[in-house]
């Protein structure tokens, strides 16, 4: 198990980690979720070896890994630009990490062949890797970094250079390799849909520091800050203020009075923020959210209707433009935020 212990670092005189601490199960995928800035590939760096952190350990199955150099942590690397060997067939750069720990000749091919498949790349051996496709070439580096038998494999945004349509397909063949496997993994991303498609745990970092975790369910649906509600688009945030501390809590804000069990104490008079759900929503005549429709945008699985106050919901049915319409919120759909 890997563990994660306090862990600080800065640049330049400005945090950018502060006390990070998670553990990594066998057979695990933990997603680091974050913006730019966030600290999340220095700290891939820092288990990987290839930085030290100013304070914190970074542990194996107990093992404090600073004294250990980076050749020997068995940890495997996949990154955004794949870095293979461009005059190396596919075999050959599969094989290039079992090679070095000198395996006979024989059992290193059949290695390469398994792991091939596993990867969907079966009988591409013989092609240089030049020749193949943006998503061929990431499972080439996945293979090889696969194929040595890691304790632990690190994904570093290894989605970002691909289109839309590959990408969601790579995002579903990883969810089966990485299960299939059962390596642990720690995969960084800025991109929500990753993150929620590959993680059985997710934490998202702000200012250097772990603002929301749990599984993807977990973290979608209570958030629990403005920032991350904001960041993760979880629903509309809206201000407002505490009518009744009584519960239900009512809320009242520029869309109307909102009613809500919420596991904080408030006082009558504050000002609060609520995550109000997109979905799950109904027209009602007696509904106490309102607003004129400015915008309506059909979606698959209904239509996205924004009001004039700047909420918008996912309705089965399209109102007209410039109708005032009436919504029930779900209980289930109203959340308080920090």
């Amino acid at each position: 198990m890997l563990e994660l212990i306090n862990i600080y670092k800065s640049y330049e005189g400005q945090a950018l980690l502060r006390g990070i601490s998670f553990t990594v199960a066998a057979g695990e995928t933990v997603c680091l979720l974050g913006p730019s800035g966030s600290g999340k590939s220095t700290l891939l760096r820092i288990i990987a070896g290839l930085e030290t952190p100013e304070q914190g350990q970074v542990r194996w199955d107990g093992e404090d890994l600073a004294p250990v150099p980076i050749h020997l942590r068995s940890f495997g690397l996949v990154f955004q630009d794949y870095a293979l060997f461009p005059h190396l067939n596919v075999t050959e750069n599969v094989a290039f990490g079992l090679k070095m720990q000198n395996l006979a000749g024989a059992g290193i091919y059949l290695r390469v062949a398994n792991i091939l498949e596993m990867v969907n790349l079966a009988g591409f051996g013989d092609r240089l890797v030049t020749d193949l496709s943006g998503g061929e070439q990431q499972r080439v580096a996945l293979a090889r970094a696969l194929a040595p038998n890691p304790r632990l494999l690190m994904f570093d945004e290894p989605l970002g250079a691909l289109d839309r349509s590959l990408r969601e397909q790579l995002m579903d063949e990883l969810h089966r390799i990485l299960h299939k496997s059962g390596v642990p993994a720690i995969y960084v991303t800025h991109d929500q849909e990753e993150a929620f498609t590959l993680a059985d745990r997710v934490f998202l970092l702000h200012d250097g520091g772990i603002v929301s975790s749990g599984t993807p369910e977990q973290v979608w649906s209570d958030p629990g800050s403005v920032w991350a509600a904001q960041f993760l688009d979880a629903g509309n945030v809206v201000a407002g203020v505490v009518m009744s501390n009584k519960r239900p809590f009512q809320v009242e804000t520029s869309a109307g009075v909102f009613e809500l069990n919420c596991r904080h104490a408030h006082s009558v008079g504050e000002k609060v923020n609520l995550l109000v759900s997109r979905r799950g929503v109904r027209q009602a005549a007696d509904g106490r959210v309102s607003g004129v429709v400015v915008d309506v945008i059909f979606r698959q699985d209904g239509f996205k209707v924004t009001l004039e106050n700047d909420l918008d919901f996912y309705l089965p049915s399209a109102p007209r433009m410039g109708e005032k319409i009436y919504l029930s919120i779900p209980a289930t759909g109203l959340k308080c935020l920090l």
